[in-house]
């Protein structure tokens, strides 16, 4: 199965094309440009690199949630244009998912944390040696981790861009390991493995079904939200 995989959740930006479990190509980037900037070419060069077209890819695998908001609609509405014509399945998939799925190997747990602002993660916690899901993804402050950190399998590794938010949090405890940075970013063939998993899970769906999952209200419906509760304790 060709398996074409996009992660514009973030900040960096990165594509891959699988062949069943062969790495054709991947690409990652982390330049200070913007996704509008970076995606089309990205993708243009990838289906070039390895001689095939839209057309051919079987599977479409694109980090659905959490993310950035406008990162995260960017790369759906891409994978939505670009999955339409041949009405192949895509795969939606979990962004703490695929950061685990790219750093499997050796024993303990791996707690992938993305920056939601505001002293808040979205986390989810994953076997290290087989990926196999330990929690569902949430957002959470910081703090309100302390339970599972506590009692995880150690050695714990913290990856993502919220890394470094949780170790400081929690560098204290024995079993703590801050993954390097260059190393704990999504990758594009973890995109791939990711949809494959989920393929097989039966949890793909058509083009037009493709929508984000954020874990949470953006910041201007927090903010109606509380205007709105304000107001009336007000009347």
């Amino acid at each position: 199965m060709l398996t074409f995989g996009l992660d514009t959740a973030g900040k960096t930006a990165s594509v891959a094309v699988l062949d069943g479990d062969r790495l054709l190509y991947e690409n990652f980037v982390d330049c200070g440009l913007t996704h509008s900037e970076t995606m089309l070419p990205l993708i243009d060069s990838a289906l070039r690199a390895v001689g095939r077209t839209p057309a051919d890819v079987q599977l479409w695998g694109v980090c659905s949630g959490p993310g950035s908001f406008t990162g995260l609609r960017i790369g759906l509405a891409a994978i939505k244009g670009l999955a339409f014509a041949s009405d192949a399945p895509c795969a939606p998939v979990s962004t703490l998912e695929a950061l685990a799925l790219g750093c499997i190997g050796g024993e303990g747990t791996i707690l992938c944390a993305l920056d939601a602002r505001r002293r808040e993660v979205y986390w989810a916690a994953f076997d290290l040696a087989s990926g196999r899901r330990l929690t569902e993804d949430q957002a959470a402050p910081v703090k309100s981790l302390a339970d599972f950190v506590k009692s995880c399998k150690k050695p714990l590794f913290f990856v993502g861009d919220g890394a470094s938010l949780c170790y400081n949090e929690y560098d204290q405890l024995d079993g703590v390991v801050h993954a390097p940075a260059a190393l704990s970013r999504c990758r594009g063939a973890a995109v791939c493995l990711a949809a494959q998993k989920a393929f097989e899970r039966g949890e793909c769906v058509p083009p037009a079904r493709l929508a984000p999952n954020y874990h949470r209200l953006s910041q201007a419906e927090r903010e109606r939200a509380a205007r709105i509760k304000a107001e009336g304790e007000n009347k």
